[in-house]
């Protein structure tokens, strides 16, 4: 990493700190089975995960052109909207990771680029409430990610230098807008890699396999170690 001083951590939600792959593909299929199609392939379409739902439709009803996406789009979001948290849940090892940032007294946030309408649930189910000193959603800024923008207002709102920020995603957008906004950045690789794709060549600080690795290299870095 950058010799700079280290103070808080901002991460993106899907793909990085939630595996929403089952439920989002579960609303496809759901969209697809109203339409006469059978069930996705699952395993094929995971990587679309963290595109939002116009990516995981545009991939997932291909083979069916001339829809009127708009009206598939809005179905498939209330269906999801309804069912967000049925397999949904945090990837191995980040719930201990956010246990150790948070007793190393290390200011947490999280960017994504979800809206406030299914961000804000997801956080509850979670239990995640008083973890993070600020959700920037893509519905809250004029520009989501990969502009800048979210990213530092997610700075201002913690108060802290973005020179001084880690900002930890799945995506390529994730790494754009950090180094845009001035960040560090490092790529979370247990997330929505798309097949064929090398995050190695995205510019980030760290490319890190786990979220125990990611703690490994802060707690060396930057001497984090739990306040108890």
């Amino acid at each position: 990493m950058p010799a700079r001083e280290l103070s808080a951590v901002l991460f993106d939600l899907d793909g990085t700190l939630i595996d929403s792959a089952p439920d989002l593909l579960a609303a496809l299929d759901r969209a697809r089975a109203r339409l006469g199609l059978p069930a996705a392939d699952h395993a094929s379409l995971r990587h679309h995960a963290s595109r939002g739902a116009a990516g995981i439709l545009a991939a997932g009803l291909g083979e069916r052109p001339g829809l009127d996406m708009e009206q598939v789009k809005r179905q498939f979001l209330d269906d999801y909207a309804a069912a967000l948290w049925c397999r949904t849940r945090p990837f191995s090892g980040i719930e201990q990771l956010l246990v150790r940032l948070v007793e190393a007294g290390t200011p947490l946030g999280i960017v994504t680029n979800k809206i406030s309408r299914f961000a804000d649930p997801v956080l509850e189910h979670a239990g995640w409430e008083g973890c993070f000193g600020c959700l920037v959603t893509g519905d809250r800024v004029k520009y989501p990610k990969p502009d800048p923008e979210p990213v530092l207002m997610a700075c201002e709102v913690l108060g802290i230098a973005p020179q001084n920020v880690l900002f930890v995603g799945d995506d390529r957008r994730d790494i754009d807008a950090g180094l845009a906004a001035g960040t560090m950045t490092a790529v979370a690789a247990w997330g929505y890699i798309e097949p064929g794709d090398d995050p190695g060549d995205w510019g980030a600080d760290l490319l890190v396999r786990s979220p125990e690795e990611l703690w490994a290299t802060l707690s060396m870095e930057s001497g984090m170690e739990s306040e108890e």
